[in-house]
Order: structure tokens, then sequence, then C-alpha cells
């Protein structure tokens, strides 16, 4: 059963003040009481003038947030809190722009924050090996100025894309930006992101035979009008990355591009769990290094 949708309204009451988003990351965090992050004792102090907890054993100090996505923020938690929100909620996207202005904050503090969450995105995605029948295309992303098509046209950026084929549905989706289509980048994006000996299905390309070291390689020419018959899913994934991006990005350059990515195939891996995207956001905050800034 899905879970049931939260309204802002609701997700704003429940997260009010930041002593009430504390409560709920010290839950998370430490569901069974304080346990020091240094040596594992199950003891602490609370000092409220420093808001810090102290080890009963080895007495080091560790806050809350440290060592989460939160630590040494200058922000309230709750503009974090409700910037995460909305970018789980807002499914096509949200620019830092238009987030700055839904939760009161800089431009460049809306920046910082979609950074950090898109890359914890990247992180988490990234521990996940495709399996079974897997299909690995390229594409073209970006570029303003109308020239050559193809591989190697100019002012575009090249991502390697492999999805998961179920069948009737499409499985686990991984997207990766790189200089180029050659066999040293597709075998490296291979080995980190496809479980070894799977079948992977992909066009004629010659740099596309590199993978017969890993997996079972299945080739196949196809004219353009037949790729999608060969590779469905891949197109199907690609369309709607070109969708999402000039939907709330209007383009983008190679700078952006993989954070782009990151919530597009975050967002994709999710699609059937969408109402559990804000707390899942939340425990991926609290699982994954932090970045500096904010």
């Amino acid at each position: 059963m899905k879970a049931k949708e939260t309204s802002f309204y609701e997700w704003q009451r429940m997260f009010s003040t930041d002593g009430k988003c504390m409560a709920h990351l010290a839950q998370l965090r430490w569901p069974n009481g304080f346990q020091c992050p240094h040596c594992g004792h199950d003891h602490g102090y609370y000092i409220t003038t420093r808001a810090h907890y102290e080890c009963g054993q080895c007495h080091k100090l560790t806050s809350l947030t440290s060592g989460t996505l939160f630590h040494a923020t200058k922000l309230p938690l709750t503009k974090w809190f409700w910037a995460i929100y909305w970018v789980a909620s807002d499914k096509g996207g949200i620019s830092a722009l238009r987030l700055s202005k839904l939760i009161g904050v800089t431009w460049r503090s809306a920046y910082l924050i979609l950074k950090k969450l898109r890359n914890a995105m990247g992180h988490r995605d990234s521990l996940y090996r495709l399996s079974d029948i897997i299909e690995l295309d390229d594409a073209l992303v970006g570029g303003k100025k109308p020239g050559k098509r193809g591989r190697g046209a100019e002012g575009k950026v090249s991502v390697l894309i492999a999805c998961e084929n179920r069948g009737d549905n499409p499985g686990f989706l991984a997207m990766e930006v790189t200089e180029s289509v050659s066999k040293k980048n597709i075998a490296d994006f291979a080995n980190r992101r496809i479980k070894a000996r799977q079948t992977v299905h992909t066009d004629g390309y010659p740099s596309n035979y590199c993978l017969e070291n890993h997996v079972t390689h299945i080739a196949k020419v196809t004219p353009p009008e037949k790729a999608t018959e060969w590779l469905p899913w891949v197109h199907i994934a690609i369309a709607n990355l070109k969708r999402f991006l000039l939907g709330t990005f209007h383009g983008t350059s190679k700078t952006f591009l993989q954070d782009y990515l990151n919530e597009f195939c975050y967002r994709f891996n999710r699609r059937f769990w969408e109402s559990e995207i804000p707390n899942r956001l939340i425990r991926l905050c609290i699982d994954h290094r932090p970045l500096c800034g904010t």
C-alpha cells in the first residue's frame, strides 16, 4: 500500500521549529538512544549551552548534525526540511530561483542546498549495480548552437545510460556524463554500474565491444528508425530526460549536468514510492557524508 501524500501545510506544521526538526533527526539517527560516533558508547550527556553531546566514555563532543549533510549549516533546519519537501514533491525538478522564493533564502543558499541533495542522490544510486538484462547506450545533451548532429556534435555533452529491461517495465536506471564515448570510458562505467556476467544489449558502435570482458554482450546494428525496438527503455529514458531538462532548467551546461542526471535518476528509480521521497531524502541527509557550504 502506498503511503499517503503529505501536503506542504502538514509538513510545515510537523517541522515548524528547529526543535521539532532536531527531535526527528535524533529519532532517525539514534532510535535506541545516543551512540557515540567515535567509540560506539551508548551513554552521553547533552550540553545545552553548546548544543552538543559529550560521550560518557571517551568524552568527545558530537552534535546531532555532525557527519550528516546538515553538518555546520548556517541555515535553520526548518529551511532544510522545507526545501527537502519541495525538491521531493516537484516531479519536474525545481530551480534554485524558485526554491529560494518558496523557502525564503538567497539564490546561493538554495543552489547549495540543491547541490548537496543532488550529490547525495547520485551517491546513493551509485551503490546499486544493475543486473539481468540491461540496455546500454549513449546520448548527446545540451548545446545551444545549431551544427553537426550525432557523436562529435559541437556544444553537446556525452552521457552514458544503462537501464534494466524487465520486459513490460524498465528497472533501475543509471546515467553519467562522460568526456567521450571511448572503450575506456564505457568499460569503466559498466564495471562500476553493472554486475559482472549480466546480459547487456547495445547498438553496433565499435567501442561497445569492450564490454565482452565484463558481461555477456549482445550488439545489434540497427537503423535509426529501429533503434527504439532494440533498446526501448534507454530511448524512453533519454526522451524523458530531455523534457526534464528543457522544462525546468531550459537546457544546461556540462558544469551542472551530472547534478541534474543524479536527480532525474533518483526520481525515476523511486517512481513507485513518490509519496515516500521526502522522508527518504531526510534519511539520505543523515547517512550521506557532509559537503562544504551552507
